[in-house]
């Protein structure tokens, strides 16, 4: 008898769980909790400048970004000077801005500074112009990377290598926008 009161019970659990019927009203809506933290937006962008330092540029390139280019206060610009290549030119060494070299006539420093307007790349030390080498000074190639400052402060990315802040920003090396200052 407890047989087949086990296994009506387990029928009756059976047919019961299978039942569907038709779907109730909506419920009223509930109370408006408090307005969450706003995502972070992330959109870095890189491009590449080639130019000249010369006496007539007082040994800057300047570069107006267009002025469809959003950037903000809040942004960070870095400046990379394409170093050297190696591997029979199949591998580019970009280092970060400022970079000093010291020669036998003195001291040359790659800086830069900013504004939401341009970005001014120029020589300075203790080295004279005159004896400014060709190599120091023309067809310099730079990227300019413009990075939201939450990326900056959120992200572990190593901003000294160029290549992994591109990578962090999704940035495609092969489709970079690149300019070519004229003076």
């Amino acid at each position: 008898m407890k047989t087949i009161t086990g296994l009506f019970l387990i029928f009756t659990i059976a047919v019961l769980s299978s039942c569907e019927g038709p779907i109730g009203p909506v419920g009223p809506p509930g109370q408006q909790g408090p307005p969450g933290e706003d995502g972070v937006n992330i959109l870095g962008s890189v491009f590449e400048i080639e130019g000249d330092f010369t006496a007539d540029g007082d040994y800057t390139i300047n570069y107006e970004f267009p002025a469809d280019f959003e950037i903000y206060d809040s942004d960070v610009v870095l400046v990379y000077i394409l170093w050297e290549t190696v591997n029979n030119g199949e591998l580019d060494v970009w280092r970060l801005l400022p970079q000093t070299v010291v020669l036998e006539e003195g001291v040359l420093q790659y800086n830069y500074d900013y504004t939401v307007a341009d970005v001014q790349i120029y020589l300075e030390g203790t080295v004279p112009t005159d004896l400014y080498l060709p190599s120091e000074t023309d067809n310099q190639i730079f990227r300019v990377a413009v990075i939201p400052a939450d990326f900056a402060a959120k992200k572990s990315v190593d901003v000294s290598d160029l290549n992994a802040v591109m990578k962090s920003l999704q940035i495609n090396p092969d489709k970079l926008k690149k300019f070519s200052i004229q003076k």
